[in-house]
């Protein structure tokens, strides 16, 4: 059975939100027992949440940034192996390894101020064929306080022939608060000669800086509409991503990006497409690969920066 759990307090969780612990209920205080999937304990009540529901809360502890309230709901698991330290990691999965026709996920995330987060996915998120058209898809809703820095870099959305995903995203920061997000997609499963045949995908992110929308980037891909193989569709890539790097405590790393990219050579039939660009408050960088892994090298060299503000490098040891 699934479960639902939530801490009061300002203590890191000692055990994966949305899964099993392998301590017994009678070794967990009160505040930290698991309930039923469509309960939540906030303060000190139980309260009915819905299904793929989930909630990360991140606050300064002793000087240091600590996970003090998260919960998920089935299929939604948060898992949460850095729970307190300079920085919190955190990572999204699910019960079943991806989403079927109807799973629908929600999570919301709260940084306070001067705080640092990275959150990632256990894996590519697989999107399953959908012949009935159910909805299926993700929504995160951020809030960032002052001084606070979120790294939000999943792995890439593989979405199945035949099927249909959804995404929207929305960052509200607090003056002086940095976000670093990544966004993309691999053709499906190549292995199988599946290559930009799923029915629909489509994502969408709103970034609110003080209150005013600064950002907004959506992408709408419809293979029933217009095929997306051939060479007037993705031809040869196989992988599109998009990088973002706003707010005040990524000036420098989003200067050095236009200026990294700016030098480089432009090669002709390059198996690596890329453009940077400026934006308010930031950088936006596009690449288009015809591997999913070089996308990803060049993703994680362009976020290097990241370790001196988490103080680890999270990438090092997801393998």
């Amino acid at each position: 059975m699934s479960a639902v759990a939530k801490t009061s307090g300002h203590r890191p969780l000692p055990f994966n939100a949305g899964s099993h612990s392998p301590l017994s209920l009678h070794d967990r205080t009160s505040s930290e027992r698991l309930l039923p999937v469509s309960l939540s304990v906030v303060n000190g009540q139980r309260t009915r949440i819905a299904g793929g529901s989930g909630h990360l809360g991140v606050k300064m502890v002793s000087g240091q940034s600590a996970a003090t309230s998260v919960w998920a709901s089935s299929p939604l698991k948060i898992l949460v192996p850095r729970p307190r330290g300079q920085s919190v990691w955190a990572y999204l999965s699910s019960y079943g390894g991806g989403l079927v026709a109807g799973d629908e996920t929600s999570v919301t995330l709260e940084l306070a101020a001067r705080t640092r987060c990275f959150l990632s996915t256990q894996a590519s998120t697989k999107v399953y064929r959908n012949p009935a058209g159910r909805p299926c898809g993700h929504r995160l809703k951020a809030t960032l306080g002052e001084g606070s820095v979120l790294a939000l870099a999943p792995d890439p959305v593989q979405a199945f022939a035949g099927s249909s995903y959804t995404q929207r995203q929305e960052f509200h920061l607090a003056s002086g608060s940095g976000l670093v997000l990544v966004d993309w997609l691999c053709s499906g499963r190549m292995a199988r000669g599946e290559r930009w045949v799923f029915d629909c995908f489509r994502s969408r992110n709103d970034i609110f800086l003080g209150g005013e929308r600064v950002f907004l980037d959506s992408l709408l891909l419809n293979s029933t509409e217009v095929p997306l193989t051939g060479a007037h569709g993705m031809g040869r890539f196989n992988c599109l991503a998009t990088v973002l790097l706003i707010g005040e405590p990524l000036r420098t790393a989003s200067a050095k990006m236009l200026q990294d990219f700016a030098t480089r050579p432009v090669t002709r039939a390059a198996s690596l497409l890329y453009s940077a660009s400026p934006i308010a408050h930031g950088t936006l960088l596009r690449l288009a690969g015809e591997e999913v892994e070089e996308v990803g090298r060049e993703i994680h060299r362009q976020l290097a920066f990241l370790s001196g503000f988490l103080h680890d490098d999270p990438w090092s040891k997801k393998w």
